[in-house]
Protein backbone atom coordinates (compact mmCIF):
# COMPACT_ATOMS: atom_id res chain seq x y z
CA UNK A 1 0.00 0.00 0.00
CA UNK A 2 1.33 3.16 -1.23
CA UNK A 3 1.15 6.66 1.05
CA UNK A 4 0.93 9.93 -0.15
CA UNK A 5 3.06 11.42 2.79
CA UNK A 6 6.35 12.44 1.52
CA UNK A 7 9.88 10.85 3.17
CA UNK A 8 11.34 12.89 5.17
CA UNK A 9 14.38 12.09 6.79
CA UNK A 10 13.79 14.38 9.91
CA UNK A 11 14.89 11.65 11.98
CA UNK A 12 18.75 12.80 10.90
CA UNK A 13 18.70 16.35 10.32
CA UNK A 14 16.69 17.24 13.27
CA UNK A 15 19.22 15.35 15.53
CA UNK A 16 20.58 17.18 18.51
CA UNK A 17 24.38 16.34 19.59
CA UNK A 18 24.60 17.92 22.78
CA UNK A 19 28.36 17.13 23.19
CA UNK A 20 29.41 18.13 19.32
CA UNK A 21 32.10 20.45 19.54
CA UNK A 22 32.86 20.13 23.39
CA UNK A 23 36.54 19.32 22.81
CA UNK A 24 37.55 22.06 20.79
CA UNK A 25 38.53 25.71 22.46
CA UNK A 26 36.73 28.50 21.85
CA UNK A 27 37.31 30.31 18.31
CA UNK A 28 41.51 30.90 18.50
CA UNK A 29 43.34 33.84 17.91
CA UNK A 30 45.33 34.16 15.40
CA UNK A 31 48.25 34.89 17.62
CA UNK A 32 50.79 32.05 18.50
CA UNK A 33 50.02 29.80 21.35
CA UNK A 34 51.95 27.39 23.36
CA UNK A 35 50.52 24.62 25.56
CA UNK A 36 51.64 25.07 29.31
CA UNK A 37 51.10 21.40 29.94
CA UNK A 38 52.69 19.39 27.20
CA UNK A 39 54.62 22.60 25.08
CA UNK A 40 52.82 21.79 21.75
CA UNK A 41 53.03 24.73 19.73
CA UNK A 42 49.33 26.40 18.00
CA UNK A 43 49.72 28.28 14.63
CA UNK A 44 48.32 28.79 11.51
CA UNK A 45 45.49 26.80 12.95
CA UNK A 46 47.64 24.02 13.74
CA UNK A 47 48.88 22.35 16.72
CA UNK A 48 52.18 20.91 16.04
CA UNK A 49 54.65 19.07 18.70
CA UNK A 50 57.95 21.36 19.13
CA UNK A 51 60.81 20.77 16.56
CA UNK A 52 58.63 19.28 13.87
CA UNK A 53 57.32 20.88 10.48
CA UNK A 54 58.90 22.90 8.01
CA UNK A 55 61.03 25.70 10.28
CA UNK A 56 58.36 28.45 11.07
CA UNK A 57 59.17 32.07 10.66
CA UNK A 58 60.30 33.83 13.84
CA UNK A 59 57.86 35.19 16.18
CA UNK A 60 58.01 39.05 16.14
CA UNK A 61 58.60 40.34 19.84
CA UNK A 62 55.12 41.87 20.18
CA UNK A 63 53.58 38.47 18.99
CA UNK A 64 55.03 35.84 21.67
CA UNK A 65 52.80 32.84 22.88
CA UNK A 66 50.48 33.04 25.07
CA UNK A 67 49.75 29.96 27.41
CA UNK A 68 46.94 28.22 27.14
CA UNK A 69 45.98 24.24 27.29
CA UNK A 70 45.94 22.48 24.14
CA UNK A 71 42.79 19.84 23.58
CA UNK A 72 44.36 17.11 24.43
CA UNK A 73 45.73 18.58 27.93
CA UNK A 74 42.59 20.20 28.76
CA UNK A 75 40.46 16.73 28.02
CA UNK A 76 43.12 15.22 30.40
CA UNK A 77 42.67 17.68 33.12
CA UNK A 78 38.58 17.52 32.89
CA UNK A 79 38.77 13.79 32.73
CA UNK A 80 36.45 13.58 29.21
CA UNK A 81 38.21 11.21 26.60
CA UNK A 82 36.98 10.23 22.80
CA UNK A 83 38.27 6.59 22.44
CA UNK A 84 38.30 3.81 25.09
CA UNK A 85 39.79 0.10 24.03
CA UNK A 86 39.42 -2.40 26.16
CA UNK A 87 41.80 -5.61 26.05
CA UNK A 88 41.16 -9.06 27.47
CA UNK A 89 42.21 -12.66 27.28
CA UNK A 90 44.77 -15.43 28.54
CA UNK A 91 46.74 -14.18 25.94
CA UNK A 92 47.34 -10.92 27.72
CA UNK A 93 48.24 -12.54 31.11
CA UNK A 94 51.02 -14.42 29.05
CA UNK A 95 52.16 -10.89 27.42
CA UNK A 96 51.29 -8.31 29.26
CA UNK A 97 54.40 -5.94 28.72
CA UNK A 98 54.66 -6.67 24.87
CA UNK A 99 50.88 -5.35 25.06
CA UNK A 100 51.50 -2.26 27.03
CA UNK A 101 54.58 -1.69 24.56
CA UNK A 102 53.00 -1.84 21.45
CA UNK A 103 49.93 0.20 22.57
CA UNK A 104 52.42 2.87 23.78
CA UNK A 105 54.96 2.88 20.88
CA UNK A 106 51.82 2.95 18.32
CA UNK A 107 50.18 5.90 20.40
CA UNK A 108 53.70 7.88 20.07
CA UNK A 109 53.80 7.25 15.98
CA UNK A 110 50.09 8.54 16.36
CA UNK A 111 51.55 11.77 17.91
CA UNK A 112 53.89 12.23 15.04
CA UNK A 113 51.09 13.15 13.04
CA UNK A 114 48.80 14.73 15.85
CA UNK A 115 50.11 15.68 18.74
CA UNK A 116 46.99 16.18 20.47
CA UNK A 117 45.95 12.45 19.53
CA UNK A 118 47.56 10.32 22.70
CA UNK A 119 46.65 8.11 25.83
CA UNK A 120 44.97 9.39 28.37
CA UNK A 121 44.86 6.54 31.13
CA UNK A 122 46.27 3.13 30.54
CA UNK A 123 45.38 0.70 33.59
CA UNK A 124 45.16 -2.49 34.33
CA UNK A 125 42.05 -3.96 36.41
CA UNK A 126 42.86 -7.71 36.21
CA UNK A 127 46.12 -9.60 34.98
CA UNK A 128 44.09 -10.49 31.63
CA UNK A 129 42.48 -7.06 31.44
CA UNK A 130 43.99 -3.47 29.94
CA UNK A 131 41.98 -0.53 29.60
CA UNK A 132 42.88 2.51 27.71
CA UNK A 133 41.23 5.82 27.10
CA UNK A 134 42.58 7.85 24.49
CA UNK A 135 42.31 11.69 23.64
CA UNK A 136 40.59 10.75 19.70
CA UNK A 137 38.49 8.16 18.21
CA UNK A 138 40.78 7.74 15.36
CA UNK A 139 43.91 6.55 18.14
CA UNK A 140 41.58 3.80 19.25
CA UNK A 141 41.03 2.69 16.39
CA UNK A 142 44.72 2.63 15.29
CA UNK A 143 45.26 0.81 18.95
CA UNK A 144 42.75 -1.98 18.11
CA UNK A 145 44.23 -2.34 14.09
CA UNK A 146 47.50 -2.60 15.68
CA UNK A 147 46.80 -5.23 18.13
CA UNK A 148 45.17 -6.92 15.65
CA UNK A 149 47.78 -6.76 12.98
CA UNK A 150 50.28 -7.48 15.32
CA UNK A 151 48.38 -10.65 17.51
CA UNK A 152 45.29 -11.38 15.24
CA UNK A 153 42.71 -12.14 18.10
CA UNK A 154 39.08 -10.63 17.97
CA UNK A 155 38.59 -7.10 17.67
CA UNK A 156 35.12 -4.73 17.20
CA UNK A 157 35.02 -1.38 16.45
CA UNK A 158 31.55 0.72 18.12
CA UNK A 159 31.14 4.40 17.12
CA UNK A 160 28.74 6.61 18.45
CA UNK A 161 26.06 8.18 16.52
CA UNK A 162 25.39 11.10 17.96
CA UNK A 163 29.19 12.41 19.45
CA UNK A 164 32.77 11.35 18.20
CA UNK A 165 33.30 8.37 20.49
CA UNK A 166 34.78 4.84 20.15
CA UNK A 167 34.81 1.89 21.67
CA UNK A 168 37.32 -1.07 20.50
CA UNK A 169 37.77 -4.19 22.29
CA UNK A 170 40.06 -6.81 21.53
CA UNK A 171 40.69 -10.49 22.87
CA UNK A 172 42.68 -13.29 22.00
CA UNK A 173 42.03 -16.70 24.17
CA UNK A 174 45.20 -18.49 23.66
Amino acid sequence: MRTTKRYTNTTFTHRVDHDGGRHRSAKAASSPRVCAGCRALYRNKRWTAGGQGPAPRPLEPAARPAHVLCPACRMGAEGLFSGEVRVSGAFVAEHHAEVETLLKREAERAAEDNPTSRILTLNSPAPDKLCVTTTTEHLAKRLGQALAKAYQGEVHYGFSHGNKFAHVTWSRTS
